[in-house]
């Protein structure tokens, strides 16, 4: 635990009464290691801020509150006797929900020198300019995106192609569940019907990146036209793998 120091509420107060607008200061003690973090969790900060407030017990520590519902976090800055850490907190309003966040770059705290005055003139010149445009980009978001952007639900469609990669490496799909409109997409983009496994396969000579092309353009065309597209992979089977092609079987094997 660090030593408290006794000029923090003075020193809080006094930036108060400096920097631009009406602020008041709060000042508060903590009893225990885990009466900082109801603040603490609202600090606007990625940086060292967030770092000593993590990783040391603070004994106390001073809010700032000004104009338009503005407030900043005054607290110790350990090892460092001549320096206090000063840093934005997050909106304080039931409104204000994490997806207004997004985007929005973290304003971030510095640490100031002791002197009220020349800490307020370093506030106002390197903190506030940045915590002022980030808390109007969040009250902005609050006021036009209630609700979080979901993506919305795909539409229903009639067909759908499901195309299985199977364990012997074929890619394609049984000629049954093939859906008439798609056939000819499929032809186009590579795929060739093979009589003997009764299914559309999309050749392995095309290589893995040559496959992948061809089935994302096959996706494309056919999302476009209604059909939806399924991929998937074939379950483990203990049988032998399907040929690629039947051989012809030389007249020195065959039975007579």
């Amino acid at each position: 635990m660090t030593s408290p120091r006794t000029d923090l509420a003075a020193f809080a107060a006094g930036l108060a009464a400096r920097l631009t607008g009406t602020w008041t200061s709060e000042y508060q003690c903590h009893a225990q290691y885990a009466d900082q973090f109801p603040r603490t969790e609202q600090l606007w900060d990625t940086g060292h801020v967030d770092y000593v407030v993590s990783q040391y017990v603070l004994t106390h520590d001073a809010v700032l509150h000004g104009p338009a519902d503005q407030r900043l976090y005054v607290a110790d800055r350990p090892r460092y006797l001549h320096q206090f850490l000063v840093a934005p907190l997050t909106p304080d309003s039931t409104h204000i929900k994490p997806h207004h966040f997004a985007g929005v770059e973290e304003p971030n705290g510095i640490a100031v020198p002791k002197d009220p005055a020349r800490a307020a003139a370093r506030v106002a010149r390197r903190l506030l300019p940045r915590y002022v445009e980030a808390l109007q980009a969040v009250l902005n978001n609050a006021a036009y995106q209630a609700q979080p952007p979901h993506r919305p639900q795909p539409p229903q469609v009639d067909q759908i192609l499901t195309l299985t990669l199977y364990s012997d490496g074929a890619l394609g799909a049984p000629d049954e569940n093939v859906p008439v409109d798609a056939r000819m997409t499929l032809y186009a983009f590579g795929f060739q019907y093979d009589p003997h496994q009764a299914a559309f396969l999309l050749p392995a000579a095309y290589g893995e990146t040559g496959r992948a092309l061809r089935v994302h353009a096959v996706v494309q065309q056919l999302t476009a036209k209604g059909i939806g597209v399924n991929l998937r992979q074939s379950a483990p089977t203990t049988r032998a793998a399907l040929p690629a092609a039947a051989k012809t079987m030389s007249p020195l094997h065959r039975k007579h």
